[in-house]
């Protein structure tokens, strides 16, 4: 314990705590970019659903909700490694015989690699939807109850501004 100069075991755990913080950042972004991808996956579903009144297919595999499951699990467990780590170090210090280990950094690097292959077929897949949208049966909102009041029918057309907004979203 006596064989480091005081100045310089304090300089080391403090470089120690400043890497578990780093880590403890990083899976914080992980837990974050989790939720968010899961959320907005349901969201999009739920948009084209509003659009297209029909149910849009889902993967059981491959879909935004399992991804953002898969890296909050992927952040807890980062944070838990690191705080094993961390303790690991803290003790080598104190003891005067740190060794670096660099098993955490290609777990952590293999484990982001296939997250992220995981996430290639979400990007390049297209659900096919529906080639004609139809007008909701019932509005959802006032200015689509008023709207709809001023419908012109024109040899079996309707002709609003939402109908633009409709086909926007094809």
């Amino acid at each position: 314990m006596d064989k480091i100069p005081k100045i310089d075991r304090q300089r080391e755990h403090q470089a120690n705590e400043r890497t578990f913080l780093a880590w403890l950042r990083t899976s914080i972004a992980l837990i974050g970019f989790g939720f968010a991808i899961a959320r907005f996956g349901i969201f999009l579903r739920q948009l084209n659903l509003a659009i297209t009144q029909q149910d849009p297919p889902v993967h059981q595999l491959s879909n935004s909700e399992n991804l953002g499951v898969a890296l909050v699990i992927f952040g807890i467990s980062t944070i838990a490694l690191a705080a094993w780590r961390y303790n690991e170090v803290f003790w080598q210090i104190e003891r005067a015989d740190y060794r670096p280990n660099r098993l955490m950094v290609w777990i952590m690097t293999g484990v982001v690699i296939i997250l992220g292959l995981f996430s290639i077929p979400l990007l390049l897949r297209r659900d096919k939807v529906p080639s004609r949208s139809r007008v909701p049966i019932q509005p959802q909102s006032r200015n689509l109850q008023r709207s709809t009041a001023n419908l012109n029918v024109k040899k079996g057309t309707i002709t609003t501004q939402y109908k633009q907004i409709f086909l926007f979203f094809k």
